[in-house]
């Protein structure tokens, strides 16, 4: 097998990926561990459940909006947990299964932080860009997502199990 090394033209853009997802990382994570006193993980678990109906997922389902690991959000949640920001309920439908819940002072921490979070994407990020770059950001972003997805199928880590549906309504 010949290895397909990187041209000069994909390795300056390969560093510069990797060198603004850094920055842009660590400016995000600074502003909410110095505003909110979390770290960026913790905020999008706050902020992904604010948005979902009733305020509640499925843990599996939020592992896989995030992307992470389910020891590493069940980490989180349980931090979460002993600050009153998050609790977790027994799935109805499937007795392995468990639901993380915003609490109201979960929602009312992210209304709090909310604004210095989005002041610093924008800050950092959208007001660098033209309205074009903002289109092509998005769909190379995309691109890649959906690639990487459809590599990887059922191997990734949040998708080993099955993650169908659950309620705590029902």
């Amino acid at each position: 097998m010949t290895t397909r090394w990187l041209t000069p033209k994909e390795q300056r853009a390969w560093r510069a990926y990797i060198a603004a997802s850094h920055l842009l990382e660590d400016a995000i994570d600074r502003q909410l561990q110095q505003d909110a006193g979390m770290p960026h993980l913790y905020y999008s678990i706050l902020a992904n459940l604010s948005e979902a109906p009733e305020r509640r997922l499925r843990m599996t389902d939020l592992a896989e909006g995030l992307k992470i690991t389910r020891p590493r959000l069940t980490y989180a949640v349980t931090r979460l947990e002993k600050d009153g920001l998050v609790r977790r309920e027994s799935c109805r439908w499937d007795k392995r299964g468990s639901i993380a819940v915003l609490t109201e002072e979960g929602m009312a921490e992210v209304e709090r932080a909310a604004p210095g979070h989005v002041e610093t994407v924008r800050a950092a990020l959208f007001d660098r860009l033209t309205p074009e770059q903002v289109e092509q950001l998005e769909e190379i972003s995309r691109a890649i997502s959906d690639g990487l997805q459809e590599d990887t199928g059922d191997e990734v880590p949040w998708r080993r199990r099955s993650s169908s549906s659950c309620s705590g309504t029902a």
